[in-house]
């Protein structure tokens, strides 16, 4: 079974595409950036302030799935500035203990709205 997850706890998606697609047991998010969903702005404050943001983003959809953090499988962060790789990773830090996820992290050119970090993640319920 395929489904739809959507929550206004997390920004609309930009464009034609689902904030995350459910099947059988398994979650794919879209790109999560970091934009305020109460106002639909990028969040001001730099690289940290994003990537909170973009976690913040993130948990919403996966409790929108009945899910946590804990049942996330993979993530990918795109970034661009590979300097700022220490303060993203200080932040998915706070988000991501215990049993954690594989990662990549790519640097790329450029983002959506000008954003400097992006989150994509696959998760799995254990229910």
């Amino acid at each position: 079974m395929k489904e739809i997850i959507e929550t206004t706890q997390a920004p609309q998606a930009i464009g034609p595409y689902s904030q995350a697609r459910m099947f059988g047991n398994q979650l794919f998010t879209s790109g999560q950036i970091g934009i305020n969903p109460q106002t639909g702005e990028v969040v001001s404050g730099g690289i940290g302030a994003q990537a909170k943001q973009v976690l913040e983003n993130l948990k919403q959809v996966l409790i929108a799935a009945g899910m946590g953090f804990d049942d996330v499988l993979k993530t990918t962060v795109f970034i661009t500035d590979m300097n700022n790789f220490a303060a993203v990773n200080e932040i998915y830090g706070q988000y991501f203990t215990g049993k954690l996820p594989a990662r990549s992290c790519v640097g790329v050119a450029s983002l959506p709205k000008g954003v400097l970090v992006e989150i994509e993640l696959i998760a799995c319920s254990h229910k």
